[in-house]
């Protein structure tokens, strides 16, 4: 059904309610309906990577992937310049938790200030539960970090999943997606998303090119940290629809 014909038949005007019909839809359908789905696939795509992990499955491809990012005379030395090694430290640092608490936090004091105190405490209790989320997992499946060539740089906490990978995916995207919503503008709003699903690619890769992370490990960061930015983003559709958080305004065509 086109969005004219809807218009029509739900009586609403066509001039200035085309957006509200979307919002309505979006609130009420599609949007529960992509983010359930997606929590559903990423949810499915974690556990069966870490069932495939724990029985030695991706032992092979995990220590191939690792070397080949190494010189082989030189398994200290990764591959490219000294500047790209000094990149990806850099790159890697935008997952840590001081770079998240500081982007969160200010984020959150931009939505106070601006009269969004629940969306600020909804962005709040979305990065920290995930902060939660990701520490449990790592205590339980505690994976030893790899010992296969030298750490690019300190290690603290166990290795799967990867918390820097994890918990950019569910900053940057949840985040983006805020940011996506408010921008009206389509070309706009899709460069929003791409950046923060290119800087949450780049800090997973960096892990892996330092050597503090099996591939296995980010790849399951990154699907358990993009499930959860679906689940509080089902959660926000949900809120939103019955009032509970400010409204950030009808969704980008």
């Amino acid at each position: 059904m086109g969005m004219l014909d809807l218009a029509r038949r739900t009586g609403a005007p066509i001039a200035g309610g085309a957006s509200r019909i979307w919002l309505r839809l979006y609130l009420n359908e599609v949007g529960p309906l992509v983010s359930l789905l997606a929590l559903s696939l990423l949810g499915y795509g974690f556990f069966a990577l870490a069932h495939e992990v724990g029985e030695g499955s991706t032992a092979a491809l995990d220590r191939r992937l690792l070397l080949a990012l190494r010189n082989p005379a030189d398994l200290a030395d990764p591959i490219g310049p000294p500047w790209l090694e000094e990149a990806m430290r850099d790159i890697t640092g935008w997952g840590s938790v001081v770079t998240i608490v500081v982007l969160t936090a200010s984020v959150c004091a931009y939505l106070a200030l601006t009269q969004r105190r629940r969306v600020a405490a909804f962005v709040l209790a979305a990065v920290g539960g995930g902060e939660g989320v990701s520490t449990v997992l790592k205590l339980f499946y505690h994976r030893p970090r790899p010992d296969l060539v030298p750490h690019g740089m300190e290690v603290f906490t166990a290795s799967f999943p990867s918390g820097h990978a994890m918990m950019s995916a569910i900053a940057f995207l949840t985040l983006g997606i805020l940011l996506a919503r408010v921008e009206r503008r389509r070309r706009v709003s899709a460069m929003i998303m791409v950046l923060a699903i290119a800087m949450t690619l780049l800090v997973g890769l960096s892990r892996v090119y330092l050597g503090v992370h099996w591939p296995s490990d980010v790849l399951a960061g990154w699907t358990v940290g993009a499930a959860w930015a679906a689940l509080c983003w089902f959660v926000a559709l949900q809120l939103q629809r019955r009032g509970d958080v400010e409204p950030t305004g009808p969704p980008a065509a």
